[in-house]
């Protein structure tokens, strides 16, 4: 097995690329050989020591093309340590902290086998403006504000924690 470490990501707008490659970079940082890979376009994990993978969570739930990766490479996320990042409340309110943490403990729970060595839940980004069919035909989404509280400062944190935990 070689020393990469893939970090693995589901996007609908981009936002969460961008926390990806910010992971991968800390972890290169830390000397580790990194590839970044949209979660659907990954085949197998052959050559890869460790997985981190993330997903916003929207509209209630993972991004189906996350919960596909998992389910997908079962047998080969059983055999390395593997972290999961989300992305989630776009508001800094506690109450939706709360609620979106509550939405990844379900989406974790639903895959049993899967022992993460770290998890963890960052702020997301919001745009109306980027809004794609359906999602654009819903007015009360339409009329949210702007907001971008994903922080930078945590998510670098985190994944030089994860460094240590994938080691």
């Amino acid at each position: 097995m070689s020393d990469r470490i893939l970090v693995a990501y589901a996007t609908r707008y981009g936002s969460t690329r961008e926390v990806a490659e910010g992971i991968a970079a800390t972890l290169r940082d830390g000397g580790a050989a990194v590839d970044v890979q949209s979660a659907e376009r990954v085949r197998d994990l052959d050559g890869y020591r460790a997985v981190v993978v993330g997903a916003p969570l929207y509209m209630f739930n993972w991004l189906r093309e996350a919960r596909g990766f998992i389910a997908r490479h079962r047998a080969a996320l059983e055999k390395v340590p593997v972290a999961v990042f989300a992305l989630g409340p776009t508001e800094d309110k506690v109450k939706d902290w709360e609620e979106t943490r509550g939405q990844l403990d379900k989406v974790l729970a639903g895959f049993p086998w899967l022992k993460p060595v770290a998890v963890e839940l960052f702020g997301g980004k919001f745009d109306p403006t980027r809004l794609t069919f359906p999602y654009n035909l819903i007015p009360a989404l339409k009329k949210m504000p702007v907001s971008d509280i994903r922080d930078w400062g945590a998510i670098r944190g985190w994944a030089g924690s994860v460094a240590k935990a994938l080691a």
